[in-house]
Order: structure tokens, then C-alpha cells, then sequence
């Protein structure tokens, strides 16, 4: 089922073009990586889909409604969750009342605040902590936690909001090797389970190549290549572009390798 439809986005700062004709679809349960040289446009493309940027034309549609040029509180409102490049967190927080607080945002209880938030919701957040593998670390301080933990933490708190559609902004940055590959295993089962489209910008081409059903490269604020992994990832003017024309033949087969 098509989930998210993307149509002919079109972005400038002053005579820049931040994104131009940028169309494309998602699907429920789909994982799609956008990839691309800096100031190739993906953050702006990301970021006029949250709500964060309002597109100079075009529109885009969630789910059969239009979310174009909505602020990013009514396009979450309408189910468009999100993690940051840079994990946010409340820090000062344990891991289980950073979801609690999520889950009182989503069920619009924000004066609740004044009562004791240890004990609200508390059965659900410990739900959505183990199917993120934290439940073990419910009580712990978040600031006690690895960074790759307190990535799972943050998955956990937009999951609290029950997303259509995750956007996820650079989600592996940061994180040791051997965290990342895990993360986004996880991000991909519960996308399946849950029916949620998943759309992220990534630099890491493991997380890129290893984990999206499909890949969309942008250069200069333009779609040069969209389709699978292999495809993407064989596409000559992508390799010239992106990897750059020499030693390109040997970055290649070496992220091949990486990703096999």
C-alpha cells in the first residue's frame, strides 16, 4: 500500500535550488534511504516532509492526506514520527519516563505533568522498551546509557506516537560499528511488524545498502537514480558522481564487500 507520495517538490534559497521536481513514493512497512554528496538537498527534501521547511511548490500526501506546508506539530499530529542526527533525549530523565513523557504528548494529557510521571503509562512504555531491547534499563538514567542505547531510547519515544511514517536523520551517526548494523536491523523488523514507512538519510553505506529496499541519490537538489539497492548501487553516474571517477572501480567493490 502506498503510504507517502512525494510530487515535483520544488525549494530555493535565493537562487539555489535546494530541491527541484523531487518526486517519489513509500510504501507501509518500506524502508527508503536517501543518499547524495553535501548539499545535495536531502535535508531540505527531509526536512519539507516533517514540517520543518514549507516547499516552495508541489505537495505531498500521507496516507491520503495532504501534509504540504503543514507545521511540523500538525504533520506529527497526522502520523510522522522522527529521530535526530543528534539523539534527543531527556537526559536527567530514566529511559522509561522519556517514553511516558511521549506517550502523555500523544494522548494530549500535558497537564498530568503536574502529577507524578513515574506513573503514567508506565506498562506501555515498558512495552515499546522491550521491543527495543531496553526494557532491562527502564529505570536507569539515560545519562548513564552507551549512545547506541540511548539511539534505541529514541526509537522507542517516536514509537510512542504511533507513526505512519518515521523519518530518521542520519541514524547510525555516532554509533560504534558494531552498534549500527543492529539498530537498523531492528528499525527494519518494526517497520515490517508495524506497517510503518521508513524514510532516512544515512552516510553510511552499510545502513544504506545492508538494510533499504530502496535508494534514492540526490545531487545538486535532483533525483539522478532511485530503485534497489543493486541497482542503485551499479548505476554508472552514481559511482562517478558520488564515489568519485577515480579509485572508483576499488571504493566500489570495497563497499560491495562491506554490505555482503
Amino acid at each position: 500500500m502506498t503510504l507517502l507520495v512525494v510530487d515535483r517538490l520544488n525549494k530555493r534559497f535565493g537562487g539555489v535550488f535546494a530541491a527541484r521536481d523531487v518526486s517519489f513514493t513509500l510504501a507501509a512497512g518500506e524502508m527508503l534511504a536517501i543518499i547524495g554528496p553535501n548539499g545535495a538537498g536531502k535535508s531540505t527534501t527531509f526536512n519539507m516532509v516533517g514540517g520543518q521547511l514549507k516547499p516552495d511548490s508541489g505537495s505531498i500526501t500521507l496516507d491520503g492526506q495532504a501534509i504540504t506546508g503543514r507545521p511540523a506539530r500538525a504533520v506529527w499530529r497526522c502520523g510522522v514520527g522522527r529521530t535526530f542526527q543528534v539523539a534527543q533525549t531527556f537526559v536527567s530523565m530514566s529511559v522509561a519516563e522519556n517514553v511516558q513523557m511521549a506517550l502523555v504528548s500523544r494522548h494530549g494529557e500535558s497537564r498530568r505533568l503536574f502529577a507524578d510521571t513515574r506513573r503514567l503509562h508506565r506498562e506501555a512504555a515498558l512495552a515499546l522498551l522491550a521491543e527495543v531491547g531496553m526494557r532491562a534499563e527502564a529505570d536507569r538514567p539515560v545519562s548513564e546509557l552507551a549512545y547506541g542505547d540511548v539511539k534505541r531510547v529514541e526509537l522507542a519515544v517516536a514509537l510512542a506516537s504511533q507513526p505512519k511514517l518515521l523519518l530518521m536523520d542520519e541514524p547510525t551517526a555516532g554509533m560504534a560499528p558494531r552498534e549500527r548494523g543492529g539498530l537498523m536491523t531492528l528499525t527494519a523488523r518494526l517497520a515490517r511488524e508495524r506497517g510503518i514507512g521508513v524514510l532516512y538519510t544515512e552516510h553510511d553505506m552499510e545502513a544504506v545498502f545492508g538494510h533499504a529496499d530502496r535508494v534514492m541519490v540526490l545531487v545538486r537538489g535532483e533525483i539522478i537514480a532511485a530503485g534497489s539497492p543493486d541497482h542503485v548501487r551499479g548505476d554508472a553516474r552514481v559511482r562517478q558522481v558520488y564515489l568519485g571517477e577515480a579509485g572508483t572501480a576499488a571504493a566500489l567493490k570495497a563497499r560491495r564487500k562491506a554490505v555482503a
